[in-house]
């Protein structure tokens, strides 16, 4: 599982004001929890998403899943989460899940029949 594990958080939406600072430099795949449509909730005081998710915990399946960095099957592999790891969904679509570990990743694109959903 790349030795990382999940750490227990709840997210909130941030509150205060939230701004464009300047620059910020784009993330390896597979990193952030960062898509140009979408982000994990806990970057929106930091990075611009057109909308930010709080997401659901899905457990992975007895076989283990491949975190990929999109949604073709002979795409890069980015990581391998091992049975029983919780990871933060962010989204379905079609036989695919994008989430990741945490908001600082790794993130990617897994099979959904490989998870099991709450």
């Amino acid at each position: 599982m790349s030795g990382k594990t999940r750490q227990e958080h709840e997210y909130t939406v941030p509150s205060g004001d939230l701004g464009l600072k300047g620059p910020v430099k784009t993330p390896a795949p597979g990193t952030l929890a960062l898509r140009g449509d979408l982000a994990h909730i806990a970057l929106a005081g930091t990075h611009l998403a057109a909308h930010y998710v709080i997401p659901h915990i899905w457990t992975v399946g007895e076989a283990g899943v491949d975190v990929m960095q999109n949604t073709r099957d002979d795409s890069p592999i980015v990581t391998r989460f091992e049975a029983g790891t919780l990871v933060e969904v962010i989204d379905v679509s079609g036989d695919w899940i994008w989430g990741c570990l945490g908001p600082q990743g790794p993130s990617g694109y897994m099979k959904a029949a490989k998870l099991i959903s709450p």
